[in-house]
């Protein structure tokens, strides 16, 4: 796992829009699209508001959750509502090039199905994803893999629904299909942050994210988040 440290917050998300739209010129021109998995967060939408400002295939472009909240359409909860906000009025990016979880289903299991089905349509069977950008919480989660529930023991889908966290249910992407993918983005910011991350970077399993494969993943932290680290 590689760090790299920024001084605050914007510097983070700036550097790590850079580095995707650097992924997605490759991808491109090795497979001929990139797809990419997207978390929520505040920092995430500051990346991808400056993702808007780099030279990306767009055309090329497809994005796809790693979570969302089982909430109306439009609510600002709901991640997707953020992810439209901060790219579609922004840049190229049509509306059909970003595939949104079925948290409206009146079945979630079947809506978790139909999205793993989804991955494979664009990402192959199993589903590869080019790079998976992932946030890290207060008590170790990322995605939606929160401590204690269920979902954390998923081996046999790409795709599940969690029990109730802070309120809302929840559809996540799962280790499977996190640990296939060929690239880790890990964005943390936030002096909160300071004990998880450290956590992280020595792979503890104890933790959700410690559970992620490090091969091939790249943090960018700011340095609040990252004071007690050697690298910051």
């Amino acid at each position: 796992m590689k760090m790299e440290v920024f001084s605050d917050v914007d510097s983070t998300a700036q550097a790590a829009a850079v580095f995707i739209a650097k992924e997605a010129r490759t991808a491109v021109a090795a497979r001929r699209r990139f797809v990419m998995a997207v978390s929520g967060g505040h920092t995430p939408w500051i990346m991808l508001r400056g993702l808007t400002q780099q030279a990306v295939p767009w055309d090329a472009v497809h994005l796809v959750q790693v979570d969302e909240r089982v909430a109306p359409e439009g609510d600002p909860d709901r991640n997707l509502t953020h992810l439209r906000e901060s790219l579609l009025q922004h840049c190229p990016l049509r509306s059909d090039q970003i595939y949104s979880m079925p948290v409206a289903a009146a079945d979630l299991s079947a809506g978790a199905m139909e999205y793993a089905a989804t991955l494979r349509n664009i990402a192959g069977s199993p589903p590869v994803l080019d790079l998976v950008h992932l946030g890290l919480g207060p008590d170790g989660h990322t995605a939606s893999l929160i401590p204690g529930d269920p979902v954390l023991d998923v081996v046999d889908a790409d795709v599940a629904v969690t029990g109730v966290y802070q309120g809302r249910r929840r559809m996540t992407l799962t280790y499977p299909v996190l640990n296939r993918s060929r690239r880790i983005l890990w964005l943390v910011t936030g002096a909160e942050k300071v004990g998880m991350l450290q956590r992280l970077v020595r792979g503890d399993p104890s933790i959700p994210a410690g559970r992620v494969r490090q091969q091939n993943a790249v943090v960018f932290a700011d340095r609040a988040a990252a004071r007690e680290l050697k690298t910051a």
